[in-house]
């Protein structure tokens, strides 16, 4: 056992502690859907906003980004575009307050508010349900992954197997640490809904932040700039870059040459532009049905939608890279006393755990590694939150018992989540890589969710069927095309493949999505009009527009595309350099820190005068009286 005793009682303690939050927190949550779903609409935006920064700090994502940061140095703050790292700026500056303003519980029911509820719409309701259970057993295989390799790495299966009546398969190790954790977090989500995962991340978040200032502090005390420039190749501190990536760790670390050919990320140029160009679509698509959606509809109002995604960036990204640098850091000096050997090769995601086994104190070992684990706890809990919310509310509810009482519904996800996490470790079983998921996801799938979704916002001619189509061909494509085209586009690595093919799915989807559209009668007129009035999108919505001035002649249009723009561009500066500047901290490169810092101010300044003064300010919003769903339909909103 690496772990001693302190380090023990410290985890198990954070463990009750959730536990406990789960139990203290059932008959609230218990009340209803919307009470279990989305807090009942009575959270702070500032604690949605922690409870969504702690979700996207997970174990999973921070060990890919410590491998990142130690192989692509200052150069790896562009690789999270492939999330995109920046939709959270698109949901600040417009979308969130669009999402917000459809006043629904789940991504799926928002269909009805769009397409009304002709035959397209339930397609479409269908086909979201598909999607959101595939994005949710995606996120589970891949947390379930990452904490199963962590675990491995502190509670070596030597000393646990003793204790265990039966043999398990060395590759299957993590897996079976994997179900250990999971149980633990389902078990609080399932008792406490959203209430019990916002409360839970406020003190997993509180966590990750003492770890990762302390992590980044010893690896300023252990690390002098001299030391790492000696060991890094030339250009690793710079985040610029050519044609080529041009960082050559020949005669240094040579496996991490091996590292960069296999990720397929030499010619870096063509990955930025790909990365950008998918980014922005899938950014402007709005947000996938996850938490994060599930997040932004339970804030209280428009305002506090905007305000609530904003906040992520702001708190998440400096905290996150201070550990993430710090590690990184501490692994490339002292790379010779790390163990990154698993399952018989070398496993460069092994870096994280492996780090805070070599530099952690005993005691502080403890702290961090439940703040990880509070990461993965965090990120899994609310994903396990969305999925019943879309069988139960959208399946169970709408189709088998439309008159279940509010104490069957809530019993009903139980269920569904235990069957939810089942799969997804089934899933997780044949999963070696985390960074396969990852790209299967960000690059794959999402991007088979771009052309319906970026189309429902902007142009009042896409349809229900349209819709349908469009999302069909894109989960399609998205599983068909990765094997299909595995080895076709020579020195393209099998792992990178689903982003080199997203222009063919983007064409693939697309053509279904339109074609569909125009072949098919337009949506119910009076539908357009309730969503246009309500949401007030900007986009090519000319005939609604006059059908609604000719009902309504005071009634303006949305004016703000030019400035949300301007905005998102000021924004995602401003992300970036909260990437950058706690890992030029770590590195003690003060003067691009000083730099990177005004350039911030900067971008800040301007965002508070061009989009923060601009935010809606309208009252907080009750969130008895708000009707949800279809009955919107039957609204005439004013503008």
């Amino acid at each position: 056992m690496r772990l001693q005793t302190i380090d023990l009682l410290i985890i198990a303690l954070y463990l009750v502690a959730t536990v406990a939050i789960g139990l203290y927190l059932r008959r609230r949550a218990s009340q209803n859907l919307r009470a279990y779903f989305q807090g009942g609409r009575q959270l702070p935006w500032y604690m949605l906003g922690l409870s969504n920064a702690s979700g996207m700090f997970d174990i999973s994502g921070t060990m890919w980004l410590v491998t990142l940061c130690f192989v692509y140095g200052m150069k790896s703050i562009w690789i999270p575009w492939l999330w995109p790292v920046f939709n959270q700026i698109f949901l600040a500056v417009f979308l969130s307050m669009w999402l917000r303003r459809s006043n629904v519980l789940t991504g799926a029911e928002w269909i009805q508010t769009r397409f009304g509820d002709n035959l397209g719409a339930r397609l479409s309701h269908g086909v979201v349900v598909a999607f959101a259970l595939l994005s949710v057993l995606g996120f589970l295989a891949y947390g379930f992954i990452g904490v199963g390799k962590f675990m491995e790495i502190f509670i070596p299966w030597e000393t646990v197997s003793t204790f265990v009546p039966f043999s398990v398969p060395e590759q299957y190790v993590p897996h079976l640490y994997g179900i250990f954790f999971t149980s633990i977090a389902t078990f609080y989500v399932l008792l406490g809904g959203m209430y019990s995962i916002v409360w839970a991340d406020v003190l997993q978040f509180s966590i990750m932040t003492v770890s990762a200032v302390t992590i980044a502090t010893i690896a300023m005390m252990h690390v002098q700039p001299e030391v790492l420039a000696a060991a890094t190749p030339e250009g690793w501190a710079n985040p610029f870059f050519g044609w080529h990536l041009d960082v050559d760790w020949g005669g240094i670390i040579t496996e991490v040459n091996e590292k960069i050919v296999s990720d397929g990320y030499s010619l870096f140029s063509i990955v930025f532009m790909l990365m950008l160009f998918k980014g922005v679509l899938v950014s402007m698509a709005g947000p996938a049905p996850n938490y994060d959606m599930q997040k932004i509809l339970a804030t209280r109002s428009p305002r506090e939608a905007a305000l609530m995604s904003a906040f992520v960036s702001i708190v998440l990204m400096p905290i996150r890279y201070l550990m993430i640098a710090g590690f990184a850091v501490l692994a490339i000096v002292y790379y010779q006393e790390l163990d990154l050997i698993s399952g018989g090769r070398l496993d460069f995601e092994n870096i994280l755990p492996s780090a805070m086994l070599q530099f952690v104190p005993v005691g502080l070992l403890g702290l961090l590694l439940a703040g990880l684990l509070a990461a993965f706890m965090s990120t899994f809990a609310a994903t396990v939150n969305a999925a019943p919310a879309y069988l139960v509310n959208d399946i169970y509810k709408r189709y088998i018992n439309p008159n279940a009482s509010d104490r069957r519904l809530v019993s009903a996800s139980y269920l569904v989540s235990l069957g939810v996490v089942a799969v997804s470790i089934f899933i997780g079983l044949f999963v070696q890589s985390i960074n396969s998921v990852l790209l299967w996801l960000v690059a794959g799938l999402w991007g088979g969710y771009v052309v319906s979704n970026v189309l429902k916002w902007y142009w009042w001619r896409l349809n229900g069927m349209g819709y349908f189509w469009g999302m069909a061909a894109g989960i399609v494509g998205a599983l068909a095309f990765p094997p299909l085209f595995d080895g076709v586009i020579e020195g393209v690595a099998s792992d990178i493949l689903p982003l080199y093919l997203f222009p063919l799915l983007l064409l693939f989807s697309g053509v279904a999505c339109i074609g569909a559209s125009l072949l098919t009668p337009a949506d119910d007129i009076d539908v357009l009009k309730t969503f246009y009035r309500t949401v007030r999108p900007w986009g090519f919505w000319g005939p609604v527009h006059q059908q609604v001035v000719a009902e309504t002649p005071d009634f303006e249009a949305n004016g703000d595309f030019g400035r949300d723009m301007f905005n998102v561009a000021v924004g995602i500066v401003a992300q970036t350099c909260l990437v950058a500047l706690p890992i030029f901290l770590v590195i003690r490169d003060y003067g691009a820190m000083a730099t990177t810092a005004l350039c911030f101010g900067v971008a800040a300044l301007v965002l508070y005068r061009t989009w923060y003064r601009n935010l809606p300010a309208a009252p907080v919003e009750s969130p008895t009286l708000q009707p949800t769903g279809f009955e919107r339909l039957h609204d005439q909103p004013t503008p």
